[in-house]
């Protein structure tokens, strides 16, 4: 682990294993910690707030941050390969994130110099001058899941250091090698020990002691809807400012009127990309009744189309799920479908020929005829499947994609503008794209309504999340 500007080992001397997921090999073992080195590492982020880094002046900040995207350039071939081959996305794809990734940390550091209070004209007696400052939270701790362990560390790392905060990043123990590159990367950019701190271990006893712990002045996760309640729970001992990223269950409307031959590509892998491991999957498909079976039918030809394998692979376009319990808990849902009356039409099953057998594939998968209250419908899988359901009318389209306790995206397809205006106006979501999917900026926020989680990544609202607004009152007469 990396820990004050040192790799130490667990304290307790525990490991634990991480695989290939598409060959079930064991590659790497990593330290396990524990709460003991929660301590260390939570000790050492406080240390260094209060030390060095709170000496640094924007500029410094930004100068550095730019470093690190120098490297992450230098080092991202290295960074694709450990992504593909700890995780299973695609290399194509990981190597496709290069702009994204850089671009955030290029966007931080230009937001470094651009933080700033402001003067507001107060109406008490006397010459009284006040003003706001913007100072950062703290020490922060934040929790990130297996599914692209590069994007977001760097979305949690690099707010922290274009504020002034420290920080202590706990990676999932499904996919914790790229984190740690990444702080051998921060330790070549000449990061202040203490500064960025990676604690590698479970969940259950890392997770658990970062998001309780005393001296944490902010929690940021993203995972799971159930995991951020957890955390929710366990911030209240000091009330620690809390942002959560989770779950979602993403409608996409086909009207009648959308170009079909743009759609059914961008549609299919809405959910296909990362073998559905996104939380934004536009897993829910409303398709207009007169386009629906045409529709359907082109999207299955497409997933058919779609090739396989270890993601390693430059041709590869699915990759394996990320462990065998994500595996199961898929194929769970493939079988929950078929009894509930879903019709498969492609898809539905494991992938164990040839090459395969070893690795954790899943065939992307397209179900019809589903209804509102099947689990397929309701649940979010975390895997390559789409539900297509049938609509007549906007509105009812409009209803039905709103019936979930999830808001975190949606999609709209259509070639008129004003059904683009109103839908996008009416869906309960906080990133709806229309004609297009997966559109992320570091210039636009990025976050869930309802509980999808609350605040946002991304943006100026991203750069607020890690600062405190404090109100200065001083009398001059």
């Amino acid at each position: 682990m990396f820990i004050d500007g040192a790799w130490l080992d667990a304290r307790s001397g525990r490991i634990m294993e991480t695989r290939n997921p598409a060959t079930g090999a064991v590659i790497a073992t990593v330290p396990r910690g524990d709460r003991q080195d929660i301590d260390l590492a939570v000790a050492a982020a406080r240390q260094a707030f209060d030390g060095p880094w709170s000496r640094f002046k924007p500029y410094e900040r930004q100068v550095l941050l730019l470093r690190i995207a120098d490297l992450f350039e230098k080092h991202w071939e290295e960074i694709s390969r450990s992504d593909t081959t700890d995780m299973g996305m695609p290399i194509m794809r990981t190597r496709a994130n290069r702009n994204r990734v850089i671009g955030m940390l290029r966007y931080y550091a230009g937001m470094a110099t651009a933080l700033h209070g402001e003067t507001i004209e107060n109406s008490l007696p006397g010459e009284v001058v006040s003003f706001t400052r913007k100072e950062p939270v703290g020490v922060v701790g934040a929790i990130i899941p297996w599914n692209a362990p590069t994007a977001a560390s760097v979305w949690k790392i690099g707010p922290a250091l274009a504020t002034g905060c420290t920080i202590v990043l706990k990676p999932s123990e499904e996919a914790p090698l790229t984190p740690l590159l990444i702080a051998d990367i921060m330790n070549e950019a000449g990061v202040p020990p203490g500064v960025v701190n990676i604690v590698t271990g479970t969940g259950a006893e890392a997770g658990a002691a970062l998001a309780e712990h005393m001296g944490v002045d902010k929690i940021v996760f993203t995972g799971s809807t159930a995991t951020g309640q957890s955390i929710v729970r366990a911030s209240a001992g000091n009330l620690k400012r809390v942002s959560l990223e989770l779950g979602g269950k993403s409608p996409v409307i086909v009207c009648a009127d959308a170009d079909l031959d743009r759609a059914v590509p961008v549609v299919a892998m809405s959910v296909f990309a990362n073998s559905g491991q996104i939380c934004i999957a536009g897993s829910r498909l409303f398709v207009e009744r007169p386009i629906h079976d045409e529709f359907v039918e082109r999207l299955a030809a497409y997933a058919k189309g779609l090739r396989v394998g270890d993601g390693i692979d430059p041709a590869t376009e699915i990759g394996p799920l990320v462990s065998l319990r994500q595996l199961e808990r898929v194929t769970g849902f493939l079988e929950a479908g078929t009894a509930e009356g879903a019709t498969l039409v492609t898809g539905g099953a494991r992938l164990t020929e040839g090459a395969l057998a070893a690795g954790n594939f899943v065939a992307p998968t397209v179900f019809a005829g589903v209804s509102d209250d099947m689990k397929i419908a309701r649940e979010e899988i975390f895997g390559p499947v789409i539900s297509a359901l049938p609509f007549d009318t906007l509105d009812e389209a409009v209803e039905r994609a709103n019936n979930t306790p999830y808001g975190l995206a949606a999609g709209i397809f259509t070639q008129n503008v004003t059904k683009a205006h109103q839908l996008s106006r009416k869906i309960r979501a906080g990133s709806v794209w229309v004609n297009t999917y997966h559109a992320i900026d570091p210039a636009v926020p990025f976050g869930g309504y309802k509980m999808s989680g609350y605040g946002r990544e991304g943006g100026a609202e991203h750069l607020d999340e890690y600062l405190s607004t404090k109100g200065v009152f001083i009398k001059i007469d």
